[in-house]
């Protein structure tokens, strides 16, 4: 009697386990294959889901487009003896008298140390007033103040010498080594060249970027195309601000890998075959490789071009799938480009599920049938 109570207990165990198991389901990392296709537009869902080939592939590799205006580009390098506003003068001026205009008596010449250029571009030099030395040579400053001068004393001889200043400035703020406001010098007029006076990058150079913005125009590139791209080391103007950042872009890894996280990207692109690769690749114990997923929003212009239609409108949920067991599958999902925003997923294999199954339905079974031997 008591043996026979014992199986009802433990068959009725089982019931209860498969009933719960039926209702309430088992853990696992994320829908399976099935349930994704549930929501295809196909079966009145929202998303398109697409296979990916050659023709996908070449339709969805649109990569940010980083470089500058052509306004930027044809800019020349300013001439170094240029003379601007803020800039800092030192004159000495000679005369052929013994009693002259500024020399004293005795000395061969008298000096004006730090004479400033102000903000209309004017300098004052005593008996030969306001002189125009910005837009001007060192040699065009001591032309004019020469002649101003040589009405009132015979035979001037003037030296200009531009002194380090500060009309001519950039800003340099950002990851690089050292921060601040910096003078266009004969060293430092060109892009790269200001980048190495403010320390160099403090970022990873293969995920950094460079804005510049002058005027109310921006333009911004890669670090590594300064030096790739030869004319993108553009010259500098007053005012110009250098902003040194890293790439913000990234993407999103879920389901059955080595990582699930948010996964900074860390180079200019990175195919799906990649972005498996930086979260540990496909759990061996987990994934099905017929069942990677990339999830999208994707433009509409290039949904059109995907999907072969004209007649969407907006922004369009994409699922795109990745077989991996397919002969050309690895390829397809190296050529295939992870863009920011993205999430790829990686759904369990169908047998990971009954495995679970199993493994609740013995692991009750044997609880239940302890039970019963205890009641005997």
């Amino acid at each position: 009697m008591n043996i026979q109570k014992s199986r009802w207990a433990l068959g009725l165990a089982i019931l209860a386990v498969a009933a719960t198991v039926s209702a309430c389901g088992l853990p696992r990392v994320g829908p399976n294959k099935r349930e994704i296709f549930a929501g295809s537009v196909q079966n009145q869902g929202d998303a398109f889901i697409v296979s990916v080939n050659s023709r996908v592939t070449r339709a969805t590799s649109i990569f940010p487009t980083l470089g500058f205006s052509r306004s930027f580009l044809n800019a020349g390098v300013l001439g170094p003896d240029t003379i601007r506003p803020g800039d800092t003068l030192g004159l000495t001026i000679y005369e052929n008298v013994e009693d002259g205009l500024l020399v004293p008596e005795g000395a061969p010449a008298t000096t004006l140390e730090e004479v400033q250029v102000d903000g209309a571009g004017f300098i004052f030099v005593p008996y030969a007033g306001r002189i125009r030395a910005a837009g001007n040579s060192p040699e065009a400053v001591r032309r004019l103040i020469a002649d101003r001068l040589g009405s009132q004393t015979p035979d001037p001889q003037v030296l200009v010498r531009r002194l380090a200043g500060d009309g001519a400035t950039v800003s340099v703020v950002g990851g690089v080594g050292g921060q601040g406001v910096y003078p266009i010098e004969r060293p430092t007029r060109t892009l790269s060249a200001m980048l190495a006076r403010a320390g160099g990058l403090a970022i990873p150079q293969d995920v950094a970027q460079i804005t510049v913005s002058r005027g109310g125009q921006n333009g911004k590139i890669w670090f590594e195309d300064l030096y790739s791209h030869p004319r993108y080391d553009i010259a500098l103007r007053d005012g110009d601000k250098i902003l040194v950042e890293q790439d913000e872009r990234s993407f999103t890894a879920l389901g059955a890998t080595g990582a699930q996280q948010l996964v900074p990207f860390d180079r200019q692109t990175i195919s799906a075959i990649e972005a498996i690769a930086l979260v540990g690749g496909l759990s061996s114990v987990l994934a099905d490789p017929t069942g990677v997923f990339v999830f999208r929003n994707e433009p509409e212009e290039i949904a059109e071009q995907v999907l072969g239609r004209t007649d969407l409108t907006g922004a369009q949920r994409m699922v795109y799938v990745l077989d991996l067991t397919r002969p050309n599958g690895m390829f397809e999902a190296r050529d295939f480009a992870i863009r920011d925003g993205d999430t790829v997923y990686v759904t369990e294999a169908p047998y990971v599920q009954w495995q679970k199954t199993l493994s609740a339905l013995t692991g009750f079974t044997g609880a239940a049938g302890g039970l019963a031997s205890a009641g005997q």
